[in-house]
């Protein structure tokens, strides 16, 4: 008799590998880490820049609203130090009374800009007038001692 070994198993395929969907998942957790990204930076620019105009559009809105209500003795004080000693607060406020009557105002451009440690900026203001077409004033703005005034 001779000897007969065992039937050998046929061999069989190595499992199967899911690549698909483990590329998928970490194609999904990199969007998702991006999302997450673009949110927080876009939170803390926003920040950012609210903190860089918030002041001069404070100035701007004092400056304006006091204009509209006739406050003159308040717009004045929003003036640089520069536009003080040349007009008189009596001078001013006669100068302002003089114009057209305003009704309404809306800041529709603020710019700020630090150029080598001296900061400076502009705003646009439209202003609604009483009898005739609305008019636009761009306003020079400075920073004198940390506070942002209109320097004309």
């Amino acid at each position: 008799m001779t000897y007969q070994p065992p039937m050998a198993q046929p061999p069989t395929a190595p499992p199967k590998k899911n690549t698909t969907r483990t590329v998928l998942i970490v194609v999904g957790v990199v969007l998702a880490l991006c999302c997450l990204g673009g949110t927080v930076g876009g939170f803390f620019l926003y920040r950012a820049v609210k903190e860089a105009t918030g002041p001069a559009r404070t100035t701007v809105d004092t400056f304006a609203g006091a204009l509209v209500t006739h406050d003159y003795p308040t717009a004045y004080g929003q003036l640089c130090g520069e536009l003080r000693e040349r007009f008189s607060q009596d001078d001013f406020a006669r100068q302002q009374s003089n114009g057209p009557l305003v009704d309404e105002y809306e800041i529709v451009g603020l710019n700020v800009q630090n150029n080598n440690g001296r900061v400076f900026g502009s705003a646009s203001v439209r202003y609604t007038v009483r009898q005739g077409m609305p008019t636009t004033q761009t306003y020079a703005l400075t920073k004198e001692d940390g506070t942002w005034r209109i320097c004309q």
